[in-house]
């Protein structure tokens, strides 16, 4: 998998997309890991659980979408949106047409998530509840769903959940700081608290 998708998609992020803050290669590569890593904890042995010769069956058979999946939120995610364009279709033709992992005909590679359950592809807004107003909310209050916050939160649930740490830039005005803060406060567990510490472009290193 390392050389079919890693490396491939390196070489053609390097020759063909345009990053709008330049990485480098093993930084890519690191954060692939961490959410291969991420994927592999429920399959880890611990004093409570020890893990059978079915469940790393199990994992065995969904380890190269899984794979995939991580190639897309690490080596896939730091170009523009041209290069997006570009880097999903040669990934759809490293995957291959005839492979049982392969995409949906419909959309592009960052329009889905691997769902372990069904074994599938499947497009985000199927992996959240259908969007409803719970009372009588003021106008600034109502977050309504969208691609971009859906998967955004899916993987930065996934990498917090499982102790790995996050920074999230991009743009002003564009969601991080409100989906964020509904991540934290309204869609983890008990055992996670967040503690807001505000900066501006008046904060100081004093």
């Amino acid at each position: 998998m390392f050389d079919k998708y890693m490396d491939a998609c390196l070489k053609f992020l390097r020759l063909n997309c345009k990053e709008p803050v330049q990485t480098p290669d093993n930084n890519l590569v690191a954060s692939l890991m961490r959410i291969m890593d991420c994927f592999f904890k429920p399959f880890w042995d611990t004093d409570a659980k020890k893990v059978s010769a079915e469940e790393v069956e199990e994992l065995e058979s969904i380890i190269e979408p899984l794979f995939i999946y991580a190639v897309i939120w690490s080596i896939g995610c730091t170009t523009n949106i041209e290069g997006r364009d570009k880097f999903q279709g040669k990934l759809k033709e490293i995957v291959g047409k005839d492979s049982e992992h392969k995409f949906p005909s419909g959309g592009s590679v960052y329009d889905y998530c691997y769902n372990k359950e069904q074994k599938e592809w499947v497009i985000w807004t199927d992996t959240v509840s259908p969007f409803t107003i719970i009372g009588q909310p003021g106008f600034n209050e109502i977050i309504v769903p969208t691609f971009d916050s859906i998967r955004m939160k899916y993987i930065k649930k996934l990498l917090v959940t499982n102790g790995k740490h996050i920074l999230s830039p991009g743009p002003t005005g564009t969601g991080k700081t409100v989906n964020i803060a509904e991540l934290l406060n309204q869609e983890l567990s008990e055992e996670f608290q967040c503690i807001p510490i505000s900066f501006s472009a008046q904060t100081g290193a004093n």
